[in-house]
């Protein structure tokens, strides 16, 4: 079976190995909203998952490395869309894909701690980056059968509305209110309702 587009792929190498990365991995998931960010230490997530700290460190060299893994391999929701030729209905089924991601607990509090640290932590802020770049390149990969490809700016104008929405206002994100942010997006970026762009 393909692994979804959505989930990003860790490094091939020894099957061991990566089974103890996705043990781990789901131990910090189960971790992380009880513990919060600053009590997942690796001297627990150690002890909880029954490995060395050396093998964290191997692993995860930092917080934010860690963090970032938590983010981009969180686990499968069912809600991820599929390729489509119609703008609209990819970027509607993307941002829904988004908001279930950002529900999951742990993926939410990793998120909200990477963006916390990245004023102070280099590494955080570089997490950032690299998140803001896998989504985005995930969203095109999505989107080329359609020939639409977006960049940094637009795919920013797609989610923000959405993560202000959950992190700011601290409201639900309806199917309304994407549908509203799709809308707006497609006008902003000179496409009619089916995502053709208009003369």
């Amino acid at each position: 079976m393909q692994e979804p587009l959505h989930r990003r792929r860790p490094a091939p190498g020894n099957p061991r190995v990566q089974r103890t990365r996705r043990h781990v991995l789901a131990v910090a998931r189960e971790l992380l909203p009880e513990a919060g960010p600053s009590g997942l230490t690796y001297a627990l997530l150690a002890e909880r998952a029954g490995v060395t700290r050396q093998t964290l460190y191997r692993h995860w060299p930092s917080r934010a490395a860690l963090l970032f893994d938590l983010i981009l391999e969180g686990p499968d929701l069912g809600t991820y869309p599929e390729p489509g030729s119609d703008v609209r209905t990819v970027a509607t089924a993307w941002l829904k894909s988004l908001r279930a991601g950002i529900g999951e607990p742990a993926v939410r509090t990793a998120v909200l701690a990477v963006t916390a640290q990245a004023d102070h932590d280099p590494e955080s802020a570089q997490a950032l980056v690299r998140i803001g770049q896998d989504r985005r390149a995930a969203l095109n990969r999505l989107l080329e059968p359609s020939g639409v490809q977006i960049d940094d700016a637009e795919c920013t104008l797609l989610y923000g509305p959405v993560l202000a929405r959950l992190f700011l206002d601290r409201s639900d994100v309806t199917d309304e209110f994407i549908d509203t942010v799709v809308a707006q997006w497609l006008t902003t970026l000179g496409r009619g309702g089916d995502g053709a762009r208009t003369p």
